[in-house]
């Protein structure tokens, strides 16, 4: 059985969700025969580089109060599942499209889960961004990726135009 995750790997709630459709998927008496596919749900590339905090506050009118708290609300449950430390408020936020490009590249070298699993390890359990060349070459380290044979398909933006179309059927899922 294949199951497809949607995901967007700076949404808090993404990097809850994937832990616990794994811990699900362990438990599982046929976990063994259950194949588990992230899919990028990119948010655009127009996401301003800041903090969450600023995201949050900047874009949608919280108050540093109400900000605290709506992140309290993802970061409380991760950390009691064992994502801990599971940051969220002060990480950095930035354009996530060279990190689709890592992800679909990954994939395509076999890697989907493991590359999957360590993005949301370095940016909620780090802190650490994942928007630069750099930061993305040091997690294809991390997964025993070839640095050369990543780094030109990422930066060359070779699946750029296929992330979009892939996110389709998500969208009309709902």
């Amino acid at each position: 059985m294949t199951v497809e995750i949607w995901s967007e790997m700076t949404c808090p709630w993404c990097g809850l969700g994937s832990h616990r459709l794994e811990r699900a998927v362990e438990r599982f008496e046929h976990g063994a025969h259950v194949e588990v596919v992230h899919r990028s749900f990119p948010p655009g590339s127009g996401f301003p580089e800041g903090t969450v905090r600023d995201a949050l506050q900047g874009r949608y009118g919280m108050g540093s109060g109400q900000a605290e708290t709506s992140t309290r609300r993802v970061e409380a449950p991760a950390e009691s599942e064992g994502l801990s430390p599971y940051r969220v408020l002060d990480n950095t936020v930035g354009n996530t499209d060279l990190a689709h490009e890592f992800l679909a590249h990954a994939s395509a070298e076999g890697k989907n889960r493991a590359a999957w699993e360590a993005i949301f390890r370095a940016y909620f359990g780090r802190a650490e961004p994942v928007f630069s060349l750099e930061d993305l070459l040091t997690l294809a380290g991390e997964l025993v990726l070839d640095r050369e044979r990543t780094r030109r398909p990422v930066r060359g933006r070779r699946r750029a135009g296929l992330r979009q179309p892939a996110a389709a059927p998500a969208q009309s899922l709902g």
